[in-house]
């Protein structure tokens, strides 16, 4: 059966590439991306390949009712009752679908959860690319046991070093004090050699994907 979306379409592209893990080409190349350019569809299978190989929980989501009802899904089932977000727009796209348990007010390091943007996501590695310079500061990426990151597949870039390219275009020269990588949840197996999760920072990390295509309307998580 033809596939009909461009989710279905991904989704079978992730899978295949969760299930079968190749080699990556000449890995001794850094900065593939100006060699060869990438689509976003394969941006993304490369990021959700990268992501879950280092533990992290990816969610796709092909419009933002879909990143509600997988959110509320989320939150029903670990019975959270705080979650922490101090970013504007997403406060908004929150209060607009009723989230009365997502407020800017509950104390961070209280809280079950954080949400937060993020600069961009960095396929190669599957890396989130954060910074002081979001709404959301240095320490709701850092307090909270679970951190759950809300991107567009605008966001998408190959190499750590689009990623500061893009940085530097956005804030030309005032860059922000502090650019981290986050690269799965917070995790250390220096206690007796046994893995330990949220060893210094939080233990699950999220990422929800928006496909964001230039047929749908303005997104409401636009800034």
């Amino acid at each position: 059966m033809q596939e009909s979306t461009s989710k279905q379409k991904i989704f079978k592209r992730i899978r295949q590439a969760l299930i079968q893990q190749n080699p990556k080409p000449y890995p001794e190349i850094e900065g593939n991306s100006q060699i060869m350019k990438h689509s976003q569809e394969e941006l993304a299978v490369q990021f959700a390949e990268q992501f879950a190989a280092h533990n992290g929980l990816f969610v796709f989501c092909e419009s933002e009712d879909e990143i509600k009802n997988n959110l509320q899904e989320l939150v029903d089932n670990k019975k959270w009752e705080q979650l922490y977000c101090h970013e504007p727009v997403l406060q908004k796209f929150f209060e607009t679908y009723g989230f009365s348990t997502i407020r800017s007010d509950w104390q961070v390091d209280q809280a079950d959860a954080a949400i937060t943007s993020c600069e961009s996501l960095i396929a190669r590695t599957g890396s989130i690319l954060v910074s002081s310079g979001q709404y959301s500061g240095r320490l709701a990426s850092i307090f909270p046991p679970v951190h759950i990151v809300i991107a567009k597949t605008e966001q998408l870039v190959h190499d750590i070093g689009d990623g500061l390219t893009k940085m530097k275009k956005q804030y030309e020269h005032n860059l922000p004090s502090m650019i981290s990588l986050i690269t799965g949840p917070s995790q250390t197996a220096d206690i007796e050699k046994t893995l330990v999760l949220g060893a210094h920072g939080p233990k699950e990390l999220y990422l929800f994907l928006i496909d964001e295509q230039p047929k749908h309307a303005k997104s409401s998580l636009s800034s």
